[in-house]
């Protein structure tokens, strides 16, 4: 479990136990950077992670991974769980940018993040997934996945996301309609007053394979796919940099 707490002077809360680090690798001014780092190497059925942050009014906090992480096969069974919420106060903003997860063959995780934002907060998110490691010839035959994504905006709903996968995985991201044989995808999340002046330059970077909509006012959704994780990192950098307004955390360069 990790607790982060940040001001507009920086760091004002840290709490954390277990598997779950919290490092603060380096000084950006007027935002506090923090990197999360799983100790046990991985997710696995049975396993429980709880990360809870938040940017009290005014303050800047970006929260990255120092690598991706990995969801290992589960004994028959059991679930792998990590939940995520996020608090956002007035006039503060909350960068959300984990590294990928790479789910391997017979994993099972159930995932939520829930976030609960200021009406004039500022919120980027980007979940990266990839299914197994294509440079080692895995395919996905047998994995079970619940994600789930809750925004509020003072309040009130603003925004769900639900997937649910289970079975072959493999052999259903060969539907045209689905993946055309993607192997990795990618979910983000742009929520700020006036979000959709960037809706045209947030499309200019996108690849064919990526779509974005203004979802309502002031929040802009973007979902892409690649044919493998090196791919897909390529196509989020340059989106990625626009939005975060500034360098990217070391642990996303390629």
């Amino acid at each position: 479990m990790a607790r982060i707490v940040a001001g507009t002077k920086g760091l004002s809360g840290l709490r954390q136990s277990g598997a779950l680090r919290v490092l603060f690798p380096r000084d950006v001014p007027g935002r506090t950077l923090a990197v999360t780092l799983n100790t046990s190497g991985g997710v696995t059925g049975g396993d429980m992670f709880q990360i809870e942050a938040e940017a009290e009014q005014g303050a800047q906090l970006a929260l990255t991974t120092q690598a991706a992480e990995r969801i290992y096969r589960a004994q028959p069974g059991e679930t792998g769980t990590v939940e995520t919420r996020l608090h956002i106060g007035p006039g503060a903003r909350l960068d959300w940018l984990p590294q990928e997860t790479i789910l391997f063959n017979g994993s099972c995780l159930r995932r939520r993040l829930s976030v609960d934002m200021a009406r004039d907060a500022t919120f980027l998110m980007v979940e990266p997934l990839v299914f197994g490691r294509r440079a080692m010839g895995e395919t996905l035959t047998d994995i079970s996945l619940a994600d789930r994504v809750d925004i509020r905006r003072a309040g009130e709903l603003i925004f769900a996301d639900a997937t649910r996968i289970a079975g072959n995985l493999a052999e259903q991201m060969q539907g045209h309609a689905i993946g055309a044989g993607a192997t990795a995808m990618a979910s983000l999340v742009f929520a700020t007053p006036g979000a959709e002046a960037c809706l045209e330059r947030i499309r200019a970077r996108l690849p064919e394979t990526g779509g974005a909509s203004l979802i309502r006012p002031d929040l802009i959704f973007v979902r892409l796919l690649a044919a493998d994780g090196f791919d897909l990192r390529a196509s989020l950098l340059p989106l990625l940099t626009d939005l975060y307004g500034g360098a990217l955390p070391r642990t996303w360069m390629l």
